[in-house]
């Protein structure tokens, strides 16, 4: 009864609706400079040098650790706040960024096109720096589960819709009109009113004495947190944690076109239907199983699904072509990716610091990224037949052995992880 009492209290503040609608606000403009300019620039007959060379606008997410000292630092709206002033001003900027986008034309206007990408693109990570600071200081201990998974799943649901729908939107179907990628670019900068509503509804965060100087906000936070006993280990955690089923998924799709014979519609079913609803349903199950388990249980339980549903795939290499066992294991590996994601991102929150969360939690993500950037090169060397040339399901076995020292090392800091508040 208790925990059940426990678990309504929760879903009865208001922030979780406050967060979901952040979570949106921080993932729409990703896609609006990434893979839907691409294709609007493709349609638009622009050479290849030049789309190549626009990669380069994703720069400030890389980044974003450079500045993030001044967001701990500064409070830029003394009525709203230090969190919440910086995410009106981002949340203007990305309105006022996108909308400039949808008056050009690549054509005519292309340099000034991709410097406003460019600008959207540092606007989003700057606000993706004090979501994920606001996310972590408003949250309570027994919420932070619930937190990271609505938050991911107002991210995810606005992926979809300045992706796929923004795509069908311009160029139409038989049920959307065809609006044209001026007007589309028009309507996801009207969008970013999500974002904004959402922080103006929202609540400050309880106040903390900000770092003094900028010097603080910069020497302060890599202090405080290498001070702490065991804070290597923790940092080993970070990368080694969700690298098992970073390294299988870096393959996941060419193994099943290439290794198993399916066809690319049957992927694109299997990953982007079946595969994005399951994420969802697992970020919002793990989230809220997080509340009863906490922090330590929901690691450790949904760090061995993971790692089990590498085995999936290492079974479907020694099957053959199977439907069934194709969308059974994408729905596990899918749902159990989800449920460790909102662990995971639980973990990041509760390691951090609320003078220099901005700085810290953005260092934390950058280290998290490490294992997802390096397994890839090493996957496809270990499977091309020019040099490694492994099979399958030794490959996918390996990637199940490489999710196990990250549990070992969560077993063997249990008390750590269990003390964090």
């Amino acid at each position: 009864m208790a925990s059940t009492a426990r678990l309504t209290d929760v879903f009865r503040d208001r922030n979780l609706a406050v967060l979901l609608l952040l979570g949106f606000s921080s993932g729409l403009p990703i896609s609006l400079v990434g893979p839907t300019l691409q294709v609007w620039l493709t349609v638009e007959g622009v050479d290849l040098a030049t789309l190549g060379l626009l990669t380069l606008v994703g720069i400030p997410y890389t980044w974003k650790i450079l500045w993030a000292p001044f967001m701990d630092r500064y409070v830029p709206i003394p009525f709203l706040g230090r969190r919440r002033g910086w995410l009106v001003i981002t949340q203007l900027a990305l309105g006022a960024g996108l909308g400039g986008m949808a008056l050009l034309s690549p054509r005519t206007d292309m340099a000034f096109l991709a410097s406003l990408a460019l600008f959207v693109a540092f606007a989003s990570a700057s606000q993706d720096i004090v979501a994920d600071a606001y996310r972590t200081d408003i949250s309570k201990p027994e919420e932070r589960g619930i937190v990271s998974a609505l938050f991911v799943l107002g991210y995810r649901i606005a992926l979809m819709v300045a992706g796929a729908f923004a795509l069908l939107l311009a160029a139409g179907t038989g049920w959307l009109p065809a609006i044209g990628w001026q007007n589309t670019y028009l309507l996801m900068a009207v969008l970013m009113a999500v974002g904004l509503i959402a922080t103006l509804w929202g609540r400050e965060p309880e106040a903390v004495s900000p770092p003094r100087t900028l010097e603080e906000a910069v020497v302060g936070p890599l202090k405080e947190f290498f001070s702490r006993h065991g804070a290597w280990m923790m940092l080993a955690m970070i990368v080694l944690y969700k690298m098992g089923d970073a390294f299988a998924l870096s393959l996941a799709s060419p193994f099943l076109l290439r290794g198993v014979g399916f066809g690319v519609d049957d992927v694109a079913y299997a990953n982007k239907v079946l595969g994005l609803g399951a994420t969802l349903v697992g970020v919002l199950i793990g989230g809220t199983m997080m509340v009863r388990l906490g922090l330590y249980r929901s690691l450790m339980l949904f760090g061995i699904l993971q790692a089990f549903s590498n085995l999936g795939y290492m079974a479907l290499a020694m099957m053959g072509k199977s439907y069934a066992l194709l969308y059974f294991v994408v729905g596990f590996d899918n749902l159990a990716g989800g449920m460790g994601t909102a662990a995971f991102v639980a973990f990041q929150m509760a390691l951090c610091n609320h003078r220099f969360t901005a700085f810290q939690y953005a260092m934390l993500s950058g280290v998290a990224a490490i294992g997802r950037v390096y397994v890839g090169p090493a996957a496809g060397y270990m499977t091309d037949p020019k040099y490694l040339a492994m099979d399958w399901a030794t490959f996918f076995f390996i990637t199940f052995l490489t999710a196990l020292p990250g549990l070992a090392l969560l077993a063997w800091k249990r008390a750590s992880v269990e003390a964090l508040k």
